[in-house]
């Protein structure tokens, strides 16, 4: 999950070239930029972070202008200081500064993701407990969030409705309990489809655990019922805590003994890393 190819990964940055180009071009640089005019560029972290998004940003510049040079100097995932020079360009000025925009609306949210899972893999360090992301992306950006996640040293969630049978609340009630739908549940997968049920009490535990389901989600646990469930399951199903996770409340959450703990803010609420375009 740290390589995306290609085939993945073009469709994304065509549709955000597509979008910023619209139906003239870079007007603005067409206009005032003389198109024999060569530049080099470096590209810098502003502030400190963890490196993502750099295929994306690479592919973006190779679209527009298949002669243009991105030469990195640091690899994805790598742990950045600010004034970090991440790679320099060269090529036609009309053509990075067509690219300029896109490349960094790739780069700088997706470090930020992984920035953002690094803290939270730091803060449970010493633990057993790893930190897994979830569906909460942005549309037609999975993908690239989800590697993002892992190049900051978290872990993957499913990747989509059609990998795991993940039985919600909402599902726990159309389906008229915790027993009815593990039930169906376990009549539709086959035996290489993983089955996930979140329970949002100790009873609904209980109810749950004679289906030996391939993990059970504690959502919006104590932290005491949240030690009640580890030691009743004592290592026979995985245990994924949900609900109510941030930086100040994680290591806590760890404690407990979980196997994983799903924050959704890594994809959602990560904020941007600062990183910038420069002339050499």
């Amino acid at each position: 999950m740290t390589f995306l190819p290609d085939v993945v990964l073009e469709p994304i940055v065509r549709m955000a070239l597509a979008e910023d180009l619209g139906r003239a071009g870079d007007v603005t640089t067409l206009a005032t930029v003389d198109p024999d005019l060569e530049v080099h560029w470096v590209l810098r972290a502003r502030s400190a972070g963890i490196l993502a998004g750099l295929d994306a940003a690479t592919l973006t510049l190779r679209l527009i202008d298949p002669a243009a040079v991105l030469q990195p100097h640091l690899k994805e995932g790598a742990v950045l200081a600010a004034g970090d020079v991440i790679a320099t360009l060269h090529g036609k000025a009309q053509s990075l500064l067509m690219a300029e925009r896109v490349m960094l609306n790739f780069l700088g949210p997706l470090s930020g993701i992984a920035s953002l899972t690094a803290r939270y893999v730091e803060a449970v360090k010493g633990t057993n407990a790893k930190i897994t992301c979830t569906r909460k992306t942005t549309p037609g950006l999975r993908a690239l969030q989800k590697k993002a996640v892992r190049l900051g040293g978290g872990s993957n969630h499913r990747f989509g409705l059609d990998d795991a049978i993940l039985i919600k609340d909402n599902h726990v009630a159309a389906a008229g309990g915790i027993v009815p739908a593990l039930t169906r549940a376990k009549a539709y997968g086959g035996h290489l489809l993983p089955i996930e049920v979140e329970v949002d009490s100790l009873n609904q535990l209980e109810e749950a655990l004679p289906f030996a389901p391939t993990c059970i989600m504690l959502d919006n646990f104590t932290l005491a019922d949240l030690r009640t469930a580890v030691a009743r399951v004592a290592g026979a199903v995985t245990l994924e805590a949900s609900g109510g996770v941030s930086l100040s409340t994680v290591a806590d959450i760890a404690a407990t003994g979980v196997d994983y703990i799903s924050v959704g803010a890594l994809t959602h609420s990560a904020p941007c890393l600062d990183l910038g375009l420069d002339e050499a």
